[in-house]
């Protein structure tokens, strides 16, 4: 079949006549893993067994939308096979923009030139032992309480060793493929790790705290956003949660093994926790941070990691919005810039033209900074 000539026969268009809307696709690289619609009209769910399309035939789906869609605003979507990590790419094998429709009804046809693929295949042996630790753990800095869940090694009920740890911040995306806003599929990256005998680490995954998250990871008070809670939330992860963690698996616990790390927010309290308890962490693993929200940040960037040896590990995307990328590069700056013995500090900077501020991209992220880091 002629993909491209099948897909400008059906020409994306819009029947007048029609206030339902019929997604059209043909993909020329296409294999047995369903195809499914995201978008604005799902919160981006990247696996919605709702709009999980019809296999017409080998490279050719349909999906038809049972009523007629808002026109209140475009219609923006994306096609995957059943997560970000294997989202659409364009001819030039990059993401492409959202897809966007203005009046979203009538019979649209897309191509697919390819799909994002990873090296993420493993052996199901080598897949981590996920465990809740508990469902509501309580923190009592904040008066609140969050669910945590530990990663550990595929090994570690076979053997005697101490692991190192990693403490991530955002739980909820890091391994569930049903994460509203994606996952960083850290599962499958560290079983593909392990079976390269690397990343034997226990990570340590803790929930956001959901309309509190902004102020939980916010280090300084705020006038748009109130009064930030980050020094409580250091304070849990150093003083209540590691301590925990310790007496109940088998880590290696100085502060040479215990790395913490985050996205976004997540990246921010990240950095802020390393100002904290410098004494606690020595890598860390920051991915497009959002410096902006708390600019006091580089002032006190000198209390950062004042022990040797510190790791971190900076990652931004030029797609992201928010001079990301600047405020990255500032920070490191501002950390290597103040006095340090030689040897005490390495900071690797990546920065992706192309990327984009999501789950996915992080989670491409997290094998490159997890073999650095460890």
């Amino acid at each position: 079949m002629n993909f491209a000539s099948a897909a400008a026969g059906a020409s994306a268009h819009i029947g007048s006549s029609n206030h339902m809307l019929t997604l059209e696709l043909f993909t020329p690289h296409d294999d047995e893993r369903p195809v499914y619609i995201a978008g604005n009209f799902n919160d981006w769910v990247a696996r919605d067994a709702r709009y999980e399309m019809n296999r017409v035939r080998e490279g050719h789906y349909r999906f038809s939308f049972k009523h007629a869609l808002p026109r209140n605003e475009p219609f923006e979507y994306k096609y995957t096979k059943g997560g970000w990590e294997s989202e659409e790419l364009g001819a030039d094998g990059f993401p492409p923009s959202n897809r966007r429709l203005d009046v979203p009804r009538g019979n649209v046809s897309d191509l697919v030139p390819a799909w994002k693929q990873h090296s993420t295949d493993y052996l199901p042996q080598y897949y981590p032992d996920i465990q809740v630790v508990a469902k509501r753990f309580n923190l009592p800095q904040l008066r609140r309480r969050r669910r945590i869940s530990v990663l550990l090694p595929w090994n570690y009920h076979q053997s005697n060793k101490r692991y190192p740890v990693l403490y991530l911040q955002d739980g909820q995306n890091l391994f569930e493929d049903d994460a509203p806003f994606g996952t960083w599929g850290v599962d499958r990256q560290l079983a593909a790790l392990a079976m390269q005998g690397k990343g034997e680490v226990i990570v340590v995954a803790i929930d956001h705290g959901g309309k509190e998250r902004i102020r939980e990871f916010m280090p300084y008070d705020s006038p748009r956003w109130g009064d930030g809670l980050g020094e409580a939330y250091a304070r849990f992860l150093a003083e209540t949660l590691k301590p925990y963690i310790d007496n109940n698996f088998r880590t290696l616990s100085g502060r040479e093994s215990t790395g913490i790390g985050g996205s976004s927010m997540g990246g921010l309290i990240s950095v802020f926790a390393g100002m904290l308890f410098p004494q606690v962490f020595s890598k860390f693993m920051i991915f497009s941070p959002s410096l902006w929200v708390s600019p006091r940040i580089y002032q006190d960037s000198s209390h950062f990691s004042k022990y040797p040896p510190t790791k971190v590990y900076l990652y931004a995307g030029e797609r992201e919005g928010a001079n990301t990328v600047q405020n990255v590069k500032r920070f490191k700056e501002a950390i290597e810039h103040r006095p340090m013995p030689a040897g005490a500090l390495y900071v690797r900077l990546e920065v992706d033209p192309d990327g984009l501020h999501n789950e996915a991209r992080w989670g491409e992220e997290f094998p490159k900074a997890m073999e650095w880091l460890y």
